[in-house]
């Protein structure tokens, strides 16, 4: 279940690429898929030993491009553990509405990407995200939970100016290109989560909703993914920003 549309990043093979905040991988997956080079860098240790089993399958199942190489790095957010420029593109999806010092984090992913590199950022959607926080306490009172509900304006405003804090720090400013809204079928689903129990599975509104969304994500069906595209611009419960770093002067 992809939430950035890669070709609106401009993602091509051999382009090295930072998927960071990568969880079990599913952007990293697809970017190997495509042909990039890819390094995907998470906290979570544990999580990135199962990508890197992943990426190897991959690789031995003939899925990917020759000459596609895939890495797995473990670290921090606020320092990245990359030299400046490095990558061509970076996806950072659903990351920042976890971190307490989000300019730090964003200021971070700028400095490790090239200019005229791409980079999407996608969080939980304001309209969305303000309905599961008022239906439940526990939804974003659980450790590691999403600290902040971002509005649209907020978020481009931080990163177009490079993340640059009141200190009069410097940092890149960076272009907005576009936003879209995505997975809208999903959204219901949280919603019935939060008022029945976040961890209340067994739910029978909550167990058949869950059903509906892996007949979504396995089969496809026709009439599902245009309710998808009917729902996305309208409660879609990710949003996802575009931007581009301008060329070096």
């Amino acid at each position: 279940m992809l939430t950035v549309d890669f070709d609106r990043l401009g993602l091509r093979p051999g382009e090295r690429v930072l998927d960071m905040g990568a969880g079990a991988g599913r952007h990293s997956f697809e970017m190997y898929r495509r042909g990039a080079d890819v390094i995907a860098f998470d906290l979570d240790a544990d999580e990135l030993e199962k990508v890197r089993d992943l990426f190897v399958a991959m690789k031995e199942a003939g899925e990917v491009p020759e000459g596609a190489e895939a890495d797995i790095k473990q670290g921090d957010a606020l320092a990245l553990p990359f030299a400046d420029e490095e990558f061509d593109r970076i996806v950072c999806s659903e990351v920042l509405e976890h971190i307490h010092d989000d300019v730090s984090a964003i200021r971070e992913l700028i400095r490790v990407l090239r200019p005229g590199g791409t980079l999407a950022v996608t969080v939980p959607r304001w309209l969305p995200e303000v309905v599961n926080w008022r239906l439940s306490a526990d939804y974003h009172n659980a450790e590691g939970g999403h600290i902040r509900i971002y509005t649209d304006l907020e978020l481009i405003d931080k990163i177009t100016k490079g993340g640059r804090p009141n200190d009069g720090t410097p940092g890149d400013a960076m272009v907005f290109e576009g936003k879209s809204y995505t997975h809208g079928l999903h959204t219901p689903y949280w919603w019935i989560k939060c008022a029945v129990g976040v961890e209340n599975d067994g739910h029978p509104l909550a167990k058949a909703y869950h059903q509906l969304l892996v007949w979504e994500i396995m089969k496809q069906p026709r009439a599902l993914r245009l309710a998808g595209k009917v729902l996305d611009p309208l409660v879609g419960k990710s949003m996802v920003l575009y931007f581009r770093k301008p060329e070096a002067s």
